[in-house]
C-alpha cells in the first residue's frame, strides 16, 4: 500500500546530530563506556545502534560491543502477522550478563515491541540495567504498556492515523523520517 507524505521532519543531517545527542547522553548516563552494551531491535534499531557505537568510540576511543534482537517469536500479536513469519537471527556476541544494556529502536510507540524485546533479552541472561534508547518518541498517549524511553532522539507527537516512516540507507537507500498516512477512501460513484 502506498503512503501520502504528510510532512518530513528529519533528513541525514538531523538523524546524524540526533544521533550524536544520544551516543552523548548515554556515554554520559552510564558514566563512560565501561559495561556498556547497545543491542538493536531488529529491523532499524540494529544500524541505528552501530552508528550510535561508532560515535561513542569517536567519543571516548572506545567502542561499547553491539548485539541485535529479532523479536519475530516474542511478539503478542504473532498470530496476526502471518502463518509463516519471517525470523531473522539474535546475535549477541557478549553475554547480556551485569552489562548496562541500552535497547535500541527507531520508533517508539505502543511499547509492545520493547516489551517483546525485555522478554527476549532476559531469556539470554540478567544485564545488571536496561535502559532505551528511540530515535523518535511518538508520545505518551500512545502507550499500552508503561514503557518510556531513557533517551530520546526527537519528540514527535502523532495522531493515531499517522505513521513514522523511518528510512535508513542500510535499507531503504535514502535517510529521512516523515509523517506519513494510508490516503483517503476514495468514494465510487
Amino acid at each position: 500500500m502506498e503512503f501520502v507524505e504528510k510532512a518530513r521532519i528529519m533528513d541525514g543531517v538531523r538523524i546524524n546530530r540526533a544521533l550524536a545527542r544520544l551516543a552523548s547522553e548515554i556515554v554520559e548516563g552510564n558514566h563512560g563506556v565501561g559495561g556498556l552494551y547497545l543491542v538493536g531491535v531488529r529491523r532499524r534499531g540494529v544500524p541505528l545502534a552501530e552508528r550510535i557505537a561508532d560515535k561513542i568510540a569517536d567519543l571516548e576511543g572506545a567502542r561499547p560491543p553491539v548485539g541485535s534482537i529479532d523479536i519475530t517469536l516474542y511478539r503478542d500479536d504473532l498470530s496476526t502477522v502471518g502463518a509463516n513469519p519471517i525470523v531473522n537471527r539474535t546475535e549477541l556476541p557478549v553475554s547480556v550478563e551485569n552489562h548496562n544494556i541500552v535497547l535500541v529502536d527507531d520508533v517508539l510507540y505502543t511499547g509492545r515491541t520493547i516489551r517483546s524485546a525485555l522478554d527476549q533479552l532476559i531469556d539470554y541472561g540478567r544485564p545488571r540495567r536496561v535502559l532505551l534508547a528511540v530515535l523518535i518518541d511518538r508520545g505518551k498517549e500512545h502507550r499500552e504498556l508503561p514503557i518510556q524511553a531513557d533517551f530520546i532522539g526527537k519528540h514527535v507527537p502523532t495522531k493515531k492515523s499517522e505513521i513514522i516512516k523511518v528510512m535508513l540507507s542500510e535499507y531503504d537507500g535514502e535517510e529521512g523520517v516523515a509523517i506519513v498516512e494510508r490516503p483517503a477512501a476514495t468514494e465510487i460513484s
